[in-house]
C-alpha cells in the first residue's frame, strides 16, 4: 500500500494524497491560495476520488483530474455544492484576471456528474475496499474518509481526517474518532492550542455591542464556506441579527448549508438568523448598511476581494473591523494587522479604524490532535497539512509514543507494509 503526495505535505494547501493498493485513490485534490496560487504537482490517472470538504484547498482542482480520469468522486452532498459554489467563482475570477486555473467549465460539469453523494456511515463499495465517510466537525458536509480494505486475513482500515475539529462549535458537535490501522491526520495547529470558545464569544459579542453603542459599524469579514454560518448564527443568539447584514457569496453558501441541516445542528437557529437579516443584493443596501450602525458580514475573509473592500475605506471613526479566521502571507487581512494598511489595483491605502482578529479556527488543537491519534490506535500515522517544523515535531513526539510516525513533503512516497 502506497502514499503518494502531491501537495499538502510540510505546507498547508492544494492536499492531495494518491492512495495505490489495488485501486488507485485520490484523497483531496486542492489549491495552494496565499500570494500565489499553487496546484498539485502532477494530475495522476487514477481509479476514485474522495473529497473531504468543500474549501478550495481540498477541492479546487478536482475539476483537473476530468482532463484524463472518467472516475467516480465521493464526498458528502454539501461538499459537492459548496466546492461547486467555490469552483465556478474561481473560474469567474481566473477570466476576469485573465489567469489560468488548468481546467474548463467542462471539467467542472463532469466533475458535477461523476460526484457520488454520501451520508455519513454509509459504507459504499468500491471494488475490495469500502469507502464510509464520518464526521469531521469542521464544515458543513466535511468528512473522516475511511478506506477499508478486505482481502481475508489482509484487512486493513485506512484513515484520512482532512480537516477536523474535536471541539464544539456552534453549528457542529466536533469529530467522530474511527479507529484506524493508518491514520493520515491534518497538523495545521499541532503545538498550538486554541483560546476557550465560550470566552472568546463573550469578548467577540461585547466587542460587536461597544462598537455599536459608539455609533459605529462592525464589519466581519468572514469565509464564505464555515465561518460565515458559524458567525451568523452566533449573532442570532445574541439578538444582533436584526441589525446585521449579509453580503456577497456568504449568501450563497449560507443558503447551501441550510438547505443541508442534517449534516449541522441548530439548523433551526440559522433558519431563523437567515429570515431576521439584511441580505445585500445591491449598491442601495451597501450604502444603507453604513448609515446607521450595523454589523455586516462579508467576503472575503483575508480582504482579498470580495465586497469587503467596498465597505472597509467607508468606514466612519467609531467602527471597528473584526477578522474571525486566519490570515495567510500576503494577503491584505496579514497587512492591515501588521502594518495597518491593505493594497487596492497596486495602491497602499492607510486603513485608521481598529482591527482585531478573533481565534474562531474549525481546526483541531494540539490536544485535538494527539487525542484522535491516540484514540484512533493506528500502527502507522501520516502528518500532512502543516509547515514543515509542525509535521516534523508532530511525527517525531508520535515516534516517541511508539507510533510509526511519518512527516513527508511533496514528491515523496510512503509504502506501508501490508
Amino acid at each position: 500500500m502506497r502514499f503518494s503526495f502531491f501537495g499538502g505535505a510540510q505546507e498547508v494547501g492544494r492536499s492531495s494524497i494518491l492512495l495505490s493498493d489495488d485501486r488507485k485513490i485520490m484523497l483531496d485534490f486542492g489549491i495552494k491560495v496565499d500570494h500565489k496560487t499553487e496546484f498539485p504537482t502532477a494530475i495522476p490517472s487514477i481509479d476514485a476520488a474522495v473529497i473531504s470538504h468543500a474549501h478550495l484547498d481540498h477541492s479546487g482542482f478536482a475539476p483537473a483530474l476530468y482532463n484524463e480520469n472518467s472516475c467516480p468522486t465521493f464526498g458528502t452532498k454539501p461538499t459537492l455544492e459548496l466546492s461547486m459554489l467555490l469552483i465556478e467563482d474561481a473560474m469567474k475570477i481566473a477570466k476576469n484576471e485573465h489567469s489560468n486555473i488548468h481546467y474548463h467549465k467542462r471539467q467542472a460539469n463532469i466533475y458535477n456528474t461523476k460526484f457520488v453523494p454520501l451520508n455519513f456511515k454509509q459504507p459504499m463499495p468500491f471494488g475490495n475496499y469500502d469507502i464510509e465517510l464520518y464526521d469531521a466537525g469542521h464544515i458543513c458536509g466535511s468528512a473522516v474518509t475511511l478506506i477499508e480494505r478486505k482481502k481475508g486475513k489482509e484487512n486493513k482500515r485506512v484513515v484520512y481526517t482532512g480537516d477536523f475539529k474535536l471541539g464544539k462549535q456552534f453549528l457542529h458537535s466536533g469529530a467522530d474518532i474511527v479507529k484506524s490501522d493508518v491514520l493520515i491526520i491534518e497538523s495545521t495547529y499541532e503545538s498550538r492550542e486554541h483560546p476557550d470558545r465560550h470566552k472568546l464569544e463573550e469578548k467577540f459579542i461585547d466587542d460587536i455591542k461597544a462598537t455599536l453603542d459608539n455609533g459605529g459599524t462592525a464589519l466581519i469579514p468572514v469565509f464564505a464556506v464555515g465561518r460565515s454560518q458559524e458567525i451568523l448564527a452566533m449573532l442570532y443568539k445574541h439578538r444582533l441579527t436584526p441589525i446585521s447584514y449579509v453580503d456577497g457569496m456568504a449568501r450563497a453558501a449560507t443558503t447551501i448549508v441550510s438547505k443541508n441541516s442534517k449534516f449541522i445542528k441548530n439548523g433551526d437557529i440559522l433558519s431563523k438568523a437567515i429570515m431576521e437579516t439584511v441580505w445585500v443584493d445591491d449598491y442601495h443596501v451597501r450604502k444603507e448598511a453604513l448609515e446607521e450602525p450595523s454589523v455586516i458580514l462579508t467576503t472575503a475573509g483575508m480582504l482579498n476581494g470580495g465586497p469587503v473592500l467596498n465597505y472597509i475605506t467607508k468606514l466612519n471613526k467609531y467602527s471597528k473591523i473584526l477578522l474571525t479566521g486566519y490570515q495567510a502571507e500576503g494577503t491584505n487581512g496579514r497587512q492591515i494587522l501588521e502594518n495597518g494598511h491593505i493594497t487596492v489595483k497596486n495602491s497602499k491605502i492607510k486603513i485608521n479604524n481598529e482591527v482585531e482578529q478573533y481565534d474562531f479556527s474549525a481546526h483541531a488543537s494540539d490536544s485535538d490532535l494527539y487525542e484522535y491519534v491516540r484514540s484512533s490506535a493506528p500502527n502507522h500515522v501520516i502528518c500532512v497539512h502543516g509547515d514543515r517544523e509542525h509535521t516534523m515535531h508532530f511525527a517525531e513526539t508520535l515516534n516517541g509514543e511508539g507510533f510509526d510516525a511519518y512527516a513527508p513533503a511533496v514528491g515523496d512516497t510512503i509504502e506501508i507494509p501490508g
